[in-house]
């Protein structure tokens, strides 16, 4: 976890005012990979106190656009937050409990894969999303139906 100063810089450094919401969303972000938004409020409130569900979207979504997060959000799912951003890293999701881990790059270059028609596109970036049951649902015993 980032300290505060590092967090104050962050905002500084997108030109943007350091506010104590801010503050708390980025923190929360930090200590909470791929939380969605219910959670990073709850986050916040248990920092700050009473604060608006709309305070906290628009911060995410100021923080979104200055790139200091990244909101994801994998099929069927809400969206949600992370603070890794320079690493072209994918996502292995649970099909059953919906937990959601980083995976690195398929062959450590950026884009990580390359496509096979460009379309004339210049391709910065590949998202892959992997799908599958994470190893706490894999043990457990699926429920019997009712007779």
């Amino acid at each position: 976890m980032p300290t505060t100063a590092e967090l104050e810089l962050s905002l500084r450094a997108a030109e943007l005012r350091v506010t104590r919401p801010r503050l708390a969303v980025m923190g929360a972000v930090h200590d909470h990979p791929h939380a969605d938004t219910e959670s990073i409020i709850g986050a916040v409130r248990a920092e700050l106190g009473e604060v608006s569900h709309q305070a906290v979207y628009d911060v995410l979504r100021v923080l979104t656009a200055a790139g200091l997060v990244r909101r994801i959000q994998p099929s069927g799912s809400v969206a949600r937050y992370e603070t890794e951003l320079a690493d072209n890293h994918h996502h292995l999701v649970c099909r059953t409990c919906g937990v959601i881990v980083d995976v690195p790059c398929a062959v450590g270059d950026v884009p990580c894969l390359t496509a096979s028609a460009d379309h004339g596109f210049t391709i910065d970036e590949a998202e892959v999303v992997y799908w599958g049951t994470c190893p706490a649902c894999s043990t457990t015993t699926p429920p019997t139906s009712a007779p």
